[in-house]
């Protein structure tokens, strides 16, 4: 009997060691619920709304942040936007997928490029998303 209970408890530890994991992934995906990342610090959302409408809730998102816009210009279907925020370069391309659907990628860098930003990037999606309202 003394042999088996740690024998257990150690089996025990090593199993309910996974749910942490497992629970860690979960929160971190809840929190920014239809907001994806990629490694390269990229993030993206496609939205419900027409290019114009998603350009304007983007515009409203950064004067609300304080990002000012330096740039903005047209390329065939996207639209890129390109703002400054303290030591942060933030671009933004909105491309029509169709007349109604959007795809948006925030991409935020900061000293110079070498370092990404994914938590202001994200917040710019969710700030654009609270203007654009649901879909």
């Amino acid at each position: 009997m003394r042999k088996t209970l740690p024998l257990f408890l150690a089996l025990a530890a090593l199993h309910l060691g996974g749910c942490v994991a497992v629970g860690l992934t979960a929160l971190g995906v809840g929190m920014a619920t239809g907001v994806s990342h990629t490694l390269s610090g990229m993030v993206y959302k496609t939205f419900t709304t027409p290019q114009a409408q998603v350009k304007r809730a983007t515009l409203g998102a950064l004067q609300r942040m304080q990002i000012k816009v330096v740039e903005s210009k047209r390329d065939g279907t996207k639209e890129v936007i390109r703002g400054k925020a303290s030591d942060r370069d933030i671009e933004i391309e909105l491309e029509a997928l169709t007349p109604n659907t959007t795809r948006m990628v925030v991409t935020a860098k900061k000293d110079g490029g070498l370092l990404r930003d994914g938590a202001t990037a994200t917040e710019v999606i969710l700030q654009t998303e609270k203007i654009v309202g649901p879909s």
